[in-house]
């Protein structure tokens, strides 16, 4: 699949990312510890530096379809080779305001030689993952090399994401496999970066 191939199935229903809440409160750059000197082996990954934020949509055969919020940060981790990740999301209303507070995870992206990354999430509703795949251009693309999760955790067993930036957009789609399903498309997004530098937190 190519970056253009992000397109999101749902766009008609997709609202612009100026209408997510707290987009006025952006943190100046200058601010912002070692912003400009992240780590040589960062640049493949360089491209999503920042903070994002964006729309989307749901679905999953289990439940009914839904759209969402987000808000996604990529930050060095100071001079390591490592770029720091969180994201939030929200499910909103009908009328397209924000509504209760959906999905968070938060974790680390490790590029590694010849184009391949690793990537460290974990999650509240106790699951963690280990992603492997690959770097190319501004296309990234992972799958689940291990799943854990607590004893009170719904069972997920596997996942991949597609990143791709398109046209100064980051766009995403993510398939998982959970209680009982295969892979299946669960979410999709597009979001405009509104700030080029973070500090990681």
């Amino acid at each position: 699949m190519s970056a253009g191939q992000l397109s999101d199935p749902h766009a008609d229903e997709v609202r612009r990312a100026d209408e997510v809440p707290h987009a006025d409160k952006v943190r100046h750059a200058d601010k912002v510890p070692h912003a400009d000197k992240p780590h040589a082996d960062l640049a493949p990954l360089a491209f999503l530096i920042g903070r994002w934020q964006g729309v989307g949509v749901g679905g999953y055969p289990t439940i009914e379809d839904f759209r969402f919020g987000q808000e996604v940060t990529f930050a060095p981790l100071g001079p390591k080779p490592v770029l720091a990740y969180s994201s939030r999301s929200w499910l909103l209303n009908d009328d397209g305001t924000p509504g209760r507070a959906a999905a968070a995870e938060t974790g680390w992206w490790r590029p590694q030689p010849d184009g391949a990354v690793e990537v460290l999430l974990a999650h509240p509703t106790g699951i963690t993952e280990v992603y492997v795949g690959t770097v190319d251009g501004s296309r990234i693309e992972i799958a689940t090399d291990v799943v854990a999760r607590t004893s009170s955790a719904k069972e997920v067993s596997a996942g991949r994401r597609l990143y791709g930036l398109v046209d100064d957009e980051l766009m995403y789609a993510m398939d998982m496999a959970a209680v009982g399903q295969p892979l299946t498309p669960h979410l999709s997004a597009r979001l405009r970066r509104v700030e080029d530098a973070v500090a990681a937190p």
